[in-house]
C-alpha cells in the first residue's frame, strides 16, 4: 500500500510529463472503440506512421526552436519550396536522386541561415522574420513550379516517403521478420538504457522515482513497442521513413540532453540575460538552431514530395501549424526553456491519431479543425495551470487531497533532467567559467 501511495505521489508531482502520455493512450483507446477497431488495424497503423512522418520531422526542429524562446512560421513554405526544387532538379534537370537529396538539404540549410542571420545578428524577432519567410518561400514555390505540379519521381526517391525495408522471408511468413528483429532489438535497447540511467541516478543520489512506478512504466513501454512491432510486421514491415525518424529522435534527444549545444539552448530559453552573462554565445546558438530547422524542413519536404510522387504548388500548406501544435501539446513551454524531443513526438502522434481517427469517422475538415484547436488550447492551458500551481508552492492538488507523499517543488526541480527544465546558467562563478571555456 505504501508503494502504491508513493508511486501516486510521484505521478502527482510529475503530472505535466506523465499527462501527455496518458492523453495519447486515452485518445487511441477512444478512437479504437469509435472506429470499431479500424484504428489499430496493421494497415492503418502503417498509414498513420507514413502520413504523419513529415510533421514529426518538423516537430523535432520546432521544439528546439521553441525551447530557445523563438518560433518558426515558415517551415511549411520551406518544405513546399524544397519539394519544388527537388522536382526541378530530378525531373527537369535530370539529376540523380542521390545527388538531388543532399543538394536539397543544402538549400534548406541556406534558407535557415538566411532567416537565422536576421533573427540572431540583426535582432528582428523570429515571429516577424519567419512570417516574412512564410510568404517569401510560398511565392518562390509558385514561381519555381509556375503553378503546375511536377511528376513523376524515381522509385528510389519515392521509397523515402512510402517504401518499406525488404522482406527477408521472401513473403512466405505471416510476420515480416526484419521488422520483428528490429522491434525486439529496439525494445531490449530501451530497457537496457532505462536500467542503466536509473543506476547512474541512484549512484549520485539523484533518483526519486519509486521502484514500483519505474517497473510499471518500463514494462508498459516495452509492451507498447512489441505491440507496434507486431502490427507493422503483420502488414508490409517497417516503413523506411520510420527508420529515418527513429534515427533523428535518437540523435536529437542525445544532442539536447547530453551536449553543450543542448544545454545552451535550454539556457537561452530559460533566461536569455543570464545566458549572455555566463558567456554563452547566444547569437551563434540561435543561428545554428534556424539552420538546423531549415535542414529538417527540407527533409520533411522531400518526404512529403516522395510520398505524393509529385511537387505541388500547395505543398506544405499548414505544416507549420501542426508542428507547432505538436511541440506545445508535447509539453513545450510558451515562454521557452522547457520541452523535449520525445514530448514533441507524443504531441505529434496525438495530432496524427486525431486526424486519422476523425477521417475514419467521416468528420469534415470543419469539425476536425475545431477539435484540434480545442485540444491545443487545453494542452497549453493545462501547462499554464501547472506552472501557476507550482509558482504558488502549493504542491499537487491530487497529492494533497489523498495525503500522498509528493516530491516538494524544490526537490522536484533539483532532480529534473536537463531535458525537462532550463539550465541554471549562472548558478556559480565556477559554472559560468566552465560554460565560457566550452
Amino acid at each position: 500500500m505504501s508503494a502504491l501511495r508513493e508511486s501516486l505521489g510521484f505521478l502527482a508531482s510529475r503530472l505535466r510529463q506523465v499527462g501527455i502520455f496518458v492523453a495519447l493512450i486515452l485518445i487511441v483507446l477512444l478512437f479504437q472503440v469509435l472506429t470499431d477497431g479500424i484504428l489499430l488495424q496493421p494497415q492503418n497503423v502503417t498509414n498513420l506512421v507514413v502520413q504523419n512522418s513529415y510533421i514529426l520531422i518538423l516537430a523535432i526542429g520546432m521544439v528546439m526552436v521553441i525551447i530557445a524562446g523563438h518560433i518558426d512560421l515558415s517551415v511549411g513554405s520551406i518544405a513546399g519550396f524544397i519539394g519544388a526544387v527537388s522536382g526541378v532538379m530530378i525531373v527537369h534537370w535530370g539529376w540523380a536522386w542521390w545527388i538531388a537529396i543532399p543538394a536539397c538539404l543544402l538549400v534548406g540549410a541556406l534558407v535557415g541561415a538566411w532567416q537565422g542571420y536576421w533573427i540572431a545578428y540583426v535582432g528582428i524577432p523570429a515571429f516577424i522574420v519567419t512570417l516574412a519567410g512564410m510568404l517569401i518561400f510560398r511565392g518562390l514555390t509558385l514561381i519555381t513550379l509556375k503553378n503546375q505540379q511536377i511528376t513523376p519521381f524515381p522509385d528510389e526517391l519515392r521509397a523515402l516517403g512510402g517504401g518499406f525495408l525488404p522482406d527477408i522471408s521472401g513473403g512466405t511468413s505471416v510476420l515480416e521478420w526484419l521488422t520483428v528483429i528490429l522491434g525486439v532489438g529496439g525494445t531490449a535497447a530501451i530497457l537496457f538504457q532505462a536500467i542503466k540511467e536509473r543506476r547512474v541516478r541512484r549512484k549520485f543520489n539523484l533518483e526519486n522515482e519509486p521502484m514500483a512506478w519505474f517497473a510499471v512504466k518500463t514494462a508498459f513501454i516495452a509492451l507498447l513497442m512489441l505491440i507496434i512491432t507486431f502490427l507493422l510486421a503483420s502488414y508490409r514491415g517497417t516503413p523506411i521513413v520510420l527508420i529515418v525518424l527513429a534515427a533523428l529522435v535518437i540523435i536529437y534527444s542525445a544532442l539536447m540532453n547530453n551536449s553543450i549545444f543542448g544545454r545552451h539552448t535550454y539556457a537561452i530559453g530559460g533566461n536569455l540575460h543570464a545566458a549572455e552573462l555566463s558567456g554563452i554565445k547566444t547569437k551563434a546558438v540561435t543561428f545554428r538552431l534556424f539552420v538546423n530547422m531549415g535542414v529538417l524542413a527540407a527533409l520533411a519536404g522531400l518526404v512529403f514530395t516522395a510520398r505524393l510522387n509529385s511537387a505541388q504548388p500547395a505543398g506544405g500548406t499548414g505544416f507549420e501549424l501542426d508542428s507547432i501544435a505538436a511541440a506545445f501539446i508535447g509539453g513545450a513551454a510558451v515562454q521557452g526553456g522547457i520541452g523535449t524531443v520525445a514530448g514533441a513526438m507524443i504531441g505529434g502522434l496525438i495530432m496524427g491519431v486525431l486526424n486519422n481517427g476523425m477521417s475514419i469517422l467521416g468528420l469534415g475538415t470543419d469539425y476536425q479543425q475545431l477539435i484540434k484547436g480545442l485540444v491545443l488550447l487545453l494542452a497549453v492551458g493545462f501547462d499554464i495551470f501547472n506552472k501557476n500551481r507550482s509558482g504558488r508552492g502549493g504542491g499537487s492538488t491530487l497529492g494533497t487531497r489523498f495525503k500522498l507523499k509528493t516530491t516538494p517543488p524544490a526537490a522536484a526541480e533539483s532532480t529534473e533532467t536537463a531535458a525537462d527544465r532550463p539550465v541554471a546558467v549562472a548558478a556559480s562563478s565556477r559554472q559560468a567559467s566552465t560554460v565560457r571555456n566550452s
